[in-house]
Parts: C-alpha cells; sequence; structure tokens
C-alpha cells in the first residue's frame, strides 16, 4: 500500500526584509550653536558615547540636552535612534513623534518611525510613515524600499514591486531593493524575474550571500538543481554559517537523488543551528530514503523535541515505524499528527493500513471513512477500504469501493484485480475474469492477476485455461526472481496435471 513522504520545500533564505538603519549623522541644521553651546557640547558627548555602542549613555546626554532645551527636535530624533539600537522600538516610536510634532516636516523622522513600527509589527502604520517621508522627500530611496519590504510582509507584492522599482530608478545601485524584488517576484511566482534581480544585486554586491541563496531557492523552483546547488556553494563560501544554505542545498541534492550528499549538507546546517527542526526533519526523509530508518526515527524525534507541534514529523516517524513493522508505534505517531492537525487526510489513511496490518478492519475502515470525508475523490482510500471490507467478508461492499476507485482511476490495476478477487468469492465468476482481464490488459506482468484468473478458470471448471494462467505467472514469478512465488505455483500446475 501506498504510503507518503512529506518533503519540506526550500524556504527563502535570509532575512526577507532588508530595513535600512536609522541614519545618525544628520546635520542639526535647527539648532543654533552660538546661542546653546551647552547642548551642541552634550550632543557630541552623545554622539561620542553612541559611536562606541554606550547608547545609555547617550541617552543621559540627550536628556540634559532636552532639559536646555525641550522643543529641539534634532535631540528627539537623536535620542529615538539610541532607544533604536537598544531595541526599545517604543521609545523610540515616542521621540520621532515628538520631533515630527516640533518639525512636521521633519522626513528622516518619519522614515525612522516606519522603521520601528515595522519592527513591533506594524507594517499599516510603517506604511504611512513611509508614505509621509516620500511626500516630504519625493527621492527618498530608503523609503521606497522599506515601504515595498512592508507591502511585501502584508501580502501586496504587486504594491512592493512597485516601490522597489521607484527606488531602483532613484538610485540604480541600489542592491538591497534589487534583491527584495527578487523576493516579491519569488512570491508571486515569477523565478525568472526573480533571478534577474538576485542576479543584478550580486552584480552590485559580489559578496551579497543572501542574494546567491535566494537565487539558488528560485532556480530550485524551477528544478535547476545543479544551478541551485552552483549558487547555494557560493552563498556557503561568502559565509560557512550560512545555515540555511547549506539546508536548501541538502534539499536541491535530494531532489538529484544524492541522498548521501544531502545528509552531509543538513549534517552541516544542524551543526551551525542545532534547533533546526526541519533540517533534522529532512535528514530523516533523506536517511529513510536510503532504508535507515532507524536513523530516520532518531532525526524525526529530535525534530518533534524541537517543535513539539511538527505534525509531518510525527507522520513520517509513523511511516519509518511501520516500515520497521513496529504498527503500534506508527499508530501512536499517526494518531499524534491528527491531533495536531484533524485534516490530515494521508495520516488518517496510513493509520488506517497500519491498524489493517494489526488485524483491526473496523478501525481502518473508520479511518478510511474520514480520508473520504476530507477528500471524496481519493482513489486510494476507496481501494484500501474495499481490502478491509474484503478482509471482513463483506465482498459486496468491497466491490462498490474497488468501483469507485476505477471510477476515479480507470487505469487501477490493483482495484480490478481485488474486484476480480471480491466477485470470485461471490460465485460471480465470468464477471471476474473480466476484471482480471482488465488488471492483465493495465499491467501484462501482473501475477496475481493471472494466478486470480486461473482459480477462476478452475472454478468454471476450464483446467486448460487455468494451468495456462498458472504457466504465465509461473514464468513471471521466475523473470522476477522471486524463487518462493515460483515454487508455490509449479506445485499447483503439476497436482493439476496429475489430476
Amino acid at each position: 500500500m501506498i504510503k507518503f513522504s512529506d518533503r519540506i520545500p526550500a524556504a527563502l533564505i535570509g532575512t526577507a526584509i532588508v530595513l535600512v538603519q536609522p541614519q545618525f549623522a544628520v546635520a542639526l541644521t535647527n539648532l543654533v550653536v552660538a546661542q546653546q553651546p551647552t547642548v551642541q557640547n552634550l550632543i557630541n558627548s552623545a554622539r561620542i558615547k553612541a559611536q562606541k555602542g554606550d547608547y545609555q549613555g547617550a541617552i543621559a546626554d540627550y536628556n540634559q540636552a532636552l532639559q536646555l532645551s525641550p522643543n529641539n527636535a534634532e535631540v528627539y530624533y537623536l535620542r529615538a535612534n539610541a532607544y533604536y539600537q537598544l531595541e526599545n522600538y517604543q521609545g523610540a516610536i515616542a521621540d520621532y513623534t515628538q520631533a515630527i510634532q516640533i518639525n512636521p516636516d521633519y522626513a528622516n523622522a518619519y522614515y525612522n518611525r516606519g522603521i520601528a513600527r515595522s519592527d513591533l509589527g506594524d507594517d499599516q502604520g510603517a506604511i504611512a510613515d513611509f508614505t509621509q517621508a516620500i511626500k516630504l522627500n519625493p527621492d527618498y530611496a530608503f523609503a521606497y524600499g522599506n515601504r515595498g519590504v512592508a507591502r511585501s510582509n502584508l501580502g501586496d507584492y504587486q504594491g512592493a514591486i512597485a516601490d522597489f522599482t521607484q527606488a531602483i530608478q532613484i538610485n540604480p545601485d541600489y542592491a538591497n531593493a534589487y534583491y527584495n524584488r527578487g523576493i516579491a517576484r519569488s512570491d508571486l511566482g515569477d523565478d525568472q524575474g526573480a533571478i534577474a534581480d538576485y542576479t543584478q544585486a550580486i552584480k552590485l554586491n559580489p559578496d551579497y550571500a543572501f542574494a546567491y541563496g535566494n537565487r539558488g531557492v528560485a532556480r530550485s523552483d524551477l528544478e535547476d538543481y545543479q544551478g541551485a546547488i552552483a549558487d547555494f556553494t557560493q552563498a556557503i563560501k561568502l559565509n560557512p554559517d550560512y545555515a540555511t544554505a547549506y539546508y536548501n542545498r541538502g534539499i536541491a541534492r535530494s531532489d538529484l537523488g544524492d541522498d548521501q550528499g544531502a545528509i552531509a549538507d543538513y549534517t552541516q546546517a544542524i551543526q551551525i543551528n542545532p534547533d533546526y527542526a526541519t533540517a533534522y526533519y529532512n535528514r530523516g526523509i533523506a536517511r529513510s530514503d536510503l532504508g535507515d530508518d532507524q536513523g530516520a526515527i532518531a532525526d524525526y524525534t529530535q525534530a518533534i523535541q524541537i517543535n513539539p507541534d511538527y505534525a509531518t514529523a510525527y507522520y513520517n516517524r509513523g511511516i519509518a515505524r511501520s516500515n520497521l513493522g513496529d504498527d503500534q508505534g506508527a499508530i501512536a505517531d499517526y494518531t499524534q499528527a491528527i491531533q495536531i492537525n484533524p485534516d490530515y487526510a494521508t495520516a488518517y489513511g496510513n493509520r488506517g493500513i497500519a491498524r489493517s496490518n494489526l488485524g483491526d478492519n473496523q478501525g481502518a475502515i473508520a479511518d478510511f471513512n474520514q480520508v473520504l470525508q476530507l477528500n471524496p475523490n481519493d482513489a486510494l482510500a476507496y481501494y484500501n477500504r474495499g481490502v478491509a471490507r474484503s478482509d471482513l467478508e463483506d465482498y459486496e461492499g468491497a466491490i462498490e469501493d474497488y468501483t469507485q476507485a476505477i471510477q476515479l482511476n480507470p487505469d487501477y490495476a490493483n482495484a480490478y484485480n481485488n474486484r476480480g478477487n471480491a466477485r470470485r468469492n461471490l460465485g460471480d465468476y465470468q464477471e471476474a475474469i473480466a476484471d482480471f482481464n482488465q488488471a492483465i490488459q493495465i499491467n501484462s506482468d501482473y501475477v496475481n492477476a493471472y494466478i486470480g484468473r486461473g482459480l477462476t478458470y478452475l472454478n468454471l471448471g476450464d483446467k486448460p485455461k487455468a494451468l495456462e494462467d498458472f504457466r504465465q505467472a509461473a514464468t513471471l514469478f521466475q523473470q522476477q526472481g522471486n524463487t518462493e512465488g515460483y515454487q508455490f505455483i509449479q506445485q499447483i500446475i503439476r497436482q493439476l496435471e496429475q489430476e
């Protein structure tokens, strides 16, 4: 019975937003040095402290400056920058707001307040601030760029592309704008356009590791796995600690069938980031593909420890346990996956298979019923429910299920074969032969269909045709290297020839 493994797709790697940091070297045009030398001295002292990373000390100096000059927009702005560096975004926003109230034409204050709002997840507020900065300064490329980032965060990829394009028109050397436009194009499914943008970003900045990484993702999406591997490799050269580049290179190698190479990459990603749950998960898939189900189980278990709500990790661990004959353990894992994701149809399906393996056909039928509620066109679920019903000797119900599976998949040889067996069990021999004929027409090497048809001919008393089918089955067993099957069918042939 078919079982499915889910693979995590390549993720867009690197920072999805490239926020330009607040600019500190802003001319203090509103300060009258001759009238307020003490304020200027405090500002200079604060700047020196900020350059050394002593933002608390800088804030103390700005506080004193504001006591001397309470309506000084520049001091509020600079103190906001210090709060921002301390990740006190609310404090920064309050000071930028105060600077704007004092000087409503303060484009940089709107711009930096937009950045702080974006860091707090307020993309709508950020867009409003960047828009105001652009009104005050129509050539503000960074404002267009970061408004594009905020729009992209809100899913407005077309609006984001328009902003990135405007930023590029103002500043043709704006590598981050090309990079972020590439991300937006990729989100819209335009991988070719994304590749063109990442390539331009790399031309402007040959050391742009994230651009190589995301170009690799786009190439992988287009199934150019060799090109993707080349990009991920370059990204790793530029940044040897780039865990997601190793991870995505592992996916590309796996897509090319190089599971050993994939495992090496996932392992490197895990060494860099020990909490990389999806790297453990995908390494588990690669190990399972190589037949190392024990190793796969260890990886899925680690992924679950990192992320207890990782439904697909439970699901795939269930598959590995089932492969090792541990159907009880598999059922426990499928059940956990279902608890996390009640609409996980394949988890119900595989749990049904495991229950059927343990002889719990009623439980299996309940699971297949659930699959069909979630997906009424699932031919495999009808087929498997038919198997369970047949095991319970409900041949009429089994025939209904096999018939439904065939309607959904007219080339479903197994369904024809099993419907033939169910019809034979009900004594409907001619219809059974018709089903076996159809199964053989779809798959001329279908051994079980020849055996089933041969048995049906025996039921009809047609020993010559039965022997013809059994001999064909013996030939196929021999070609397939199935010694046990060959010997079994030869014994039947000898018995018939002696009668």
